[in-house]
């Protein structure tokens, strides 16, 4: 049996994806949590507490869009058409959130409030667009001879909009509880009690979009409630329900301060793993598969030879950088 270069792609940009949606959505999640947070100090310490790596963080969107383009072409082409308006969308979220990020702390005391805001609303728009990409894909696309069929705000359904508010959630929730890691007092006690409203929040939408989506597609309803599927697939939710009560009960322990976040990223990947078990084994849903969408083996086995050679040092210059910067931030303590 040879290698299946299709699946070795799908895990990679699965994989990006997700290393993406970890780093940049507890940044992202720090300019969600702006309203929350009052005191100019307490905004430093937040800024200050990802300044060091927020960087780094969106390498993995840049590795999953760039493999997604040479590894599965049609997929690219099909969705970079679709969702025109809420990926440009996106891209200018993240610029004013970048743009604010870096001006914030050289700004006069009177042009800080604009560049606070900048941050806020760059944060919020670009996690929401992700999240209305993701809501979208889940849709599924209209496809007629290996191009995009439908029309340029198909994307744009209740369901999407209420996936874009999802992850807003869950991006907050990853925001708090990291800084409930790397605060102290009084900015973590506030970070633990947001955090516990977030987790109420966060099952709600988990358990919204696990009813909506089968309703809305019987293929999904098929995936999850047939037997004996129902019984493999079961401890998906039970986990879910688990680490969302151990999280809840781990913000009255402040002194366990990694425990929240590492729960936290346990209910990101249960969720991440459930929308990829609905649409599995398609990349366009609902018809085309990632083997139909697939480039030549030619092509899929060359680019491998160069991500198995970049993947590795990414993750080690990640690795470093986290590590470097370990630790509380304190008050008035700046890296930028």
């Amino acid at each position: 049996m040879g290698i299946d270069l299709s699946v070795i792609w799908f895990v990679i940009i699965v994989f990006a994806t997700l290393m993406y949606i970890v780093m940049d959505g507890f940044d992202l999640g720090i300019g969600i949590l702006f309203p929350f947070v009052r005191q100019a100090e307490d905004r430093d310490v937040m800024v200050n507490s990802v300044s060091p790596v927020w960087d780094g963080n969106e390498t993995w969107l840049v590795l999953g869009g760039a493999g997604l383009f040479g590894a599965f072409p049609l997929a690219y082409a099909v969705i970079i058409d679709a969702l025109t308006i809420p990926l440009t969308l996106m891209l200018i979220g993240l610029i004013f959130r970048g743009v604010a990020f870096e001006f914030r702390f050289n700004a006069t005391p009177s042009h800080r409030p604009f560049w606070d805001r900048a941050f806020l609303g760059g944060s919020i728009l670009a996690t929401f667009c992700q999240g209305v990409v993701v809501g979208a894909v889940l849709n599924g696309f209209p496809v007629e001879n290996r191009t995009f069929a439908g029309g340029p705000f198909d994307w744009l359904t209740p369901f999407t909009l209420f996936c874009g508010f999802g992850l807003v959630v869950a991006y907050a929730l990853l925001g708090a509880t990291w800084l409930v890691m790397k605060s102290e007092h009084p900015l973590q006690g506030k970070m633990c009690t947001v955090s516990r409203g977030l987790v109420i929040a966060l099952l709600a939408v988990i358990a919204a979009i696990s009813l909506w989506t089968p309703l809305a597609h019987p293929e999904i309803a098929t995936r999850w409630f047939s037997l004996p599927n129902l019984w493999y697939l079961l401890p998906v939710p039970v986990l879910t329900l688990l680490i969302a009560i151990t999280l809840w009960f781990s913000l009255d322990n402040p002194e366990r301060h990694a425990l929240p976040f590492v729960l936290t990223l346990g209910l990101i990947f249960l969720g991440f793993s459930g929308l990829g078990i609905s649409i599995w084994p398609n990349i366009i849903p609902p018809g085309i598969t990632l083997w139909q969408a697939a480039a030549p083996p030619q092509s899929q086995g060359f680019m491998l030879v160069g991500a198995l050679f970049i993947v590795p040092i990414i993750l080690v210059y990640t690795f470093w950088s986290y590590y470097v910067f370990r630790g509380k931030v304190q008050p008035g303590e700046g890296y930028h």
